[in-house]
C-alpha cells in the first residue's frame, strides 16, 4: 500500500526519536539531577522548539505534495499528537521553575519512568508505521493505553498522599499541579495511540 519511506515517515521518525530524548532527559532530571532548574527548563524548551520545526516541515511538505503515503489528515493529526507530547513534557518542566521546585518525590519519579516507557512505545509504533507493519502497531498502542492507566493511578495516589502528609498548603498546591500536568502528558501519549489505531483501521 505504501511507497518507499518519504519525507513524512522520515520526519515522523525524527519526531519520535526527539520525544524519546526529551522524555529521557526529563526522567533523568527528576531522578536527582535538578540542581539547576533554569538550565533544565531551557533544555526542555529546546526539545519543544525542535518539535515545532519538525511539525512545520510536515505541514510545508503537505502543502506541496499531491500524493501522500497515508491520508493527509491522518499525517497532520498524528504530527499534532506527537507535538502535544513534547508540549506536555516542556510544560511539566516549566512548572518546576514557575513554582520554584527543585526537589522531586517518589510519584514524580514514577511518572518519569511511566513517560519514558510511553516514549519508547511511541517510537516503536511510529517505526512500525514507516515499515508498513500496520497490524503490529496494535501492540505498542495497547501498552500506551496501559501506561496511561498507570498515570491515572499515580496521580490519584500522589494527591491522596499530599493531603495525608503535606501540611503546607502552598507546597501541596505546587506538587498537585505537577502531578496533574504529568498525568495530562500520559493522556497525550494515549492520544497518539488512538490516532494510530484509527490509521490502522482505515488502511488495513
Amino acid at each position: 500500500m505504501f511507497r518507499k519511506k518519504d519525507i513524512f515517515f522520515k520526519t515522523l521518525e525524527e519526531m519520535a526519536d526527539l520525544i524519546v530524548a526529551a522524555v529521557d532527559r526529563f526522567a533523568t532530571a527528576v531522578n536527582g539531577d535538578l540542581t539547576d532548574v533554569a538550565a533544565f527548563v531551557k533544555e526542555m524548551k529546546e526539545f519543544e522548539h525542535q518539535g515545532d520545526e519538525y511539525t512545520h516541515t510536515v505541514y510545508t511538505e503537505l502543502n506541496k505534495t499531491f500524493i501522500t503515503p497515508i491520508q493527509r489528515d491522518d499525517i497532520m493529526l498524528l504530527m499534532k499528537r506527537l507535538d502535544d507530547v513534547l508540549d506536555g513534557i516542556e510544560a511539566c518542566a516549566f512548572r518546576f521553575d514557575m513554582y520554584q521546585v527543585s526537589r522531586s518525590d517518589l510519584y514524580i519519579r514514577k511518572f518519569g519512568d511511566c513517560l519514558r516507557h510511553s516514549a519508547l512505545e511511541i517510537k516503536a509504533a511510529i517505526y512500525l508505521l514507516s515499515q508498513k507493519k500496520l497490524l503490529a502497531i496494535q501492540e505498542p498502542c495497547v501498552r500506551l493505553h496501559e501506561l496511561e492507566n498507570e498515570g491515572d493511578v499515580l496521580m490519584r495516589q500522589g494527591i491522596k498522599n499530599l493531603f495525608q502528609n503535606v501540611k503546607d498548603p502552598i507546597e501541596l498546591i505546587k506538587y498537585k499541579e505537577i502531578y496533574e500536568c504529568l498525568e495530562e502528558t500520559t493522556d497525550s501519549c494515549e492520544h497518539v495511540a488512538n490516532t494510530l489505531q484509527s490509521i490502522i483501521m482505515r488502511n488495513s
